[in-house]
């Protein structure tokens, strides 16, 4: 099985740790670290882990059965109409990923309930205010989307005593499951929107969920309610956001992903009093444990033909 990753990584160090990882986890694979230019090569390739595999160059790799992304989002690879119709589709779910991600939610979460972003403030204009102080149990979260991410979000959160809704698309089995109420559909969102304190953002990005997060759904509730975008930039329509902050219709902005990235300097995020940038860190994939994934699917998919986290392309994740 010949495969090899991308330039995923932001450096050669990191790059090394992946290599180490797929070597370490799978060395009975043949590895290329680039794209071959060997022809006899690209011909044995079955099998290409990548973040983002360059297009247009499908047709070099007939032999080519399956994608295994290194993200957790697929949607550059959906966006890619070179890309074969027979070729299946994996995306990555890894496990340090999913932790990471709840600690960054929690850690949103519990700035924002607890004032700890107004303190901050409040310190660099030299401020000395005790915020008003409530219990977690009324300071209710709404996760858009509950799949994987979405449980290693709940988790953490349920155990501090926040009560969680989380929304989904299409409508699931139960209206309840591990003590979170689950919404479904337009109505199911107004109902979330106008329940909940704070929003977290986990959906995958598809013709569904681009620009979910506009006018009509923060003006569609109580003020104040908070953001927290752990998911995509094209979910947010900036200029709607910016206005629903300036009204005071959205209370606050924890911002992990942009359309453009990096976020352009002259962007009003930036300085916005009620934004909190981040530089798309909430949660990165682990070389080694990601690496365990991709030799698991990988051994698997040889042997059965089967795959976990396989991507339906009609769905768009």
């Amino acid at each position: 099985m010949d495969s090899w990753p991308d330039e995923a990584a932001h450096t050669p160090l990191l790059r090394q740790r992946w290599r180490d990882a797929l070597v370490q986890a799978m060395p009975e694979a043949e590895w290329h670290w680039q794209w071959p230019d060997d022809e006899a090569v690209l011909r044995r390739v079955q099998v290409v882990v990548a973040a983002n595999p360059p297009s247009g160059r499908w047709q070099q790799l007939p032999s080519l059965a399956l994608v295994q992304s290194v993200w957790a989002g697929v949607e550059r690879l959906l966006a890619d109409d070179t890309l074969p119709a027979h070729v299946r589709l994996a995306r990555m779910v890894d496990p340090r990923m999913s932790l990471a991600m709840g600690e960054t939610a929690t850690w949103a979460v519990l700035s924002l309930h607890r004032h700890f972003f107004d303190l901050a403030a409040q310190q660099a204009a030299g401020q000395w205010q005790v915020p008003l102080q409530s219990p977690a149990s009324e300071f209710r979260v709404g996760l858009l989307g509950y799949g994987e991410l979405g449980r290693q979000v709940a988790r953490p959160l349920q155990a501090l005593g926040y009560p969680v809704s989380a929304w989904t698309r299409t409508p699931r089995d139960t209206a309840e499951v591990d003590g979170i109420t689950l919404r479904h559909g337009p109505e199911g969102l107004r109902q979330m929107r106008r329940e909940a304190q704070v929003l977290v953002n986990l959906l995958p990005l598809t013709a569904d969920t681009r620009g979910l997060l506009a006018a009509p759904l923060w003006s569609d509730g109580p003020e104040g309610i908070h953001l927290v975008n752990l998911a995509r930039g094209a979910h947010v329509v900036d200029a709607d956001l910016l206005a629903a902050l300036d009204t005071g219709q959205v209370g606050r902005a924890v911002l992990d992903v942009f359309h453009a990235e990096p976020l352009p300097a002259a962007h009003p995020f930036w300085h916005h009093p009620r934004v909190t940038v981040l530089p798309h860190c909430a949660a990165q994939t682990d070389p080694v444990t990601a690496a365990q994934v991709v030799a698991r699917n990988l051994r698997t998919f040889q042997a059965q033909g089967l795959l976990d986290y396989e991507v339906a392309r009609q769905r768009g994740y």
